[in-house]
């Protein structure tokens, strides 16, 4: 066998490159349609077995977002949303009915697919599932129970806004006839003339109760240099306190027309304040140390609302404002009102496992159909309650 010398090995080395490159060339040409073609088969057959399973899909009833007849028939708004996606995407599935709590943790260990319900889209929840973008925005709102007129008039009355206010008129009024009095009383027979010396004293508080809540008197009402001097320099003070007090007492009747002393959460420590089970308005409660009882549905929370049971309710505000109006067209929860102040903004999404496969296209077709005319002529129907 004839051995090569290291000259003829180096002059052969461009040619071996050669032939290596034109031989690679070639399999990549020959190989490449191939495994082109297998990738699309595989993803192919994916798509397939992805549509052809039946997805089981968990619910709780949120009207207006879900509503459960009496024949287990679901409606509402999200599974508007939903039957639109799934006809889209010919998507076969299946419904349960579970609480919110374990709605979550059978879509988080892959029990469920997907759920679907009002579920609001937070940090905690990204933790160990997928959402999709969201279909709906609204706020958490505090729901109270408005008073009697009896009750009205009572917490008016008692109201302490309203009894620090007189309070302070008293003393004032107080003060300006005590000074009226002892530069009056011995030399002024028209503003004075009782015989005793208390009734002059109630005489000179009646003064400047008058003076404090009408405004000064005329200038030639007074007798002494120093009483009229003090009622012009009084004059200014008087129409502004009077304004003052007038504003102040108006917000008084106003808010104790509205019913207690909730305004907004900052309120909510010292009463008896409900939430729902495993929500975003109970963790909000607990993390801002408010204790609270919790419910399974809002139903349930607005009835004992209704009862007395408990003082305010945290919840969604378009959820409340929905139930609530939709009772009262029944007759039912007449007194109950949400309040306007509003906080903690809310998403509600479509609860996917991580790394859905249906990720994609469910954003798609959610996107393509909340601009539609259909959705926004639904919320329409669902939020004008006649």
């Amino acid at each position: 066998m004839a051995i090569l010398s290291p000259s003829s090995q180096h002059s052969l080395s461009p040619l071996y490159s050669l032939l290596l490159m034109t031989a690679l060339s070639l399999l990549v040409l020959f190989y490449s349609p191939n495994a082109q073609a297998q990738a699309q088969a595989q993803a192919a057959m994916l798509d397939s077995s992805i549509h052809a399973k039946t997805l089981q899909i968990g619910t709780y009833s949120c009207p207006p977002f879900v509503i459960i007849d009496a024949s287990n028939d679901y409606q509402g708004l999200t599974f508007l949303l939903w039957e639109n996606i799934a006809t889209k995407l010919d998507l076969k599935y299946t419904v349960q009915v579970l609480p919110l709590k374990d709605l979550l943790a059978a879509v988080a260990s892959g029990k469920l697919d997907i759920g679907l319900s009002c579920i609001s889209i937070t940090p905690e929840r990204e933790e160990i599932l997928d959402f999709s973008h969201s279909f709906y925005e609204t706020n958490l709102a505090i729901a109270i129970k408005q008073q009697s007129h009896w009750e009205t008039f009572i917490s008016i009355i008692f109201n302490k806004r309203l009894l620090n206010i007189l309070l302070v008129i008293s003393i004032a009024a107080a003060t300006v006839g005590g000074i009226y009095y002892l530069l009056e009383h011995r030399v002024n027979d028209k503003l004075y003339s009782m015989q005793s010396r208390s009734a002059r004293l109630v005489e000179g508080f009646i003064l400047g109760l008058l003076f404090i809540t009408k405004g000064p008197f005329n200038y030639y009402e007074f007798k002494t240099l120093a009483g009229r001097v003090i009622t012009v320099l009084l004059a200014v003070f008087t129409t502004l306190f009077i304004a003052s007090i007038t504003a102040v007492l108006a917000s008084s009747f106003t808010l104790g027309l509205i019913n207690s002393d909730i305004k907004s959460p900052n309120d909510l420590d010292n009463v008896i304040t409900g939430a729902k089970q495993s929500s975003t308005s109970s963790n909000f409660l607990t993390n801002h140390s408010i204790t609270h009882k919790t419910y399974p549905t809002v139903a349930a929370m607005l009835i004992a609302l209704d009862n007395g049971e408990i003082n305010a309710v945290v919840d969604d505000d378009a959820i409340l404002r929905y139930q609530i109006k939709k009772a009262k067209s029944r007759g039912d929860f007449q007194q109950l009102q949400v309040l306007p102040y509003q906080f903690e903004k809310q998403n509600y999404g479509i609860v996917l496992g991580e790394n859905s496969p249906y990720d994609e296209e469910i954003n798609r077709e959610l996107l393509q159909f909340r601009k539609s005319n259909q959705w926004k002529k639904a919320l329409t129907e669902y939020f004008t309650i006649k």
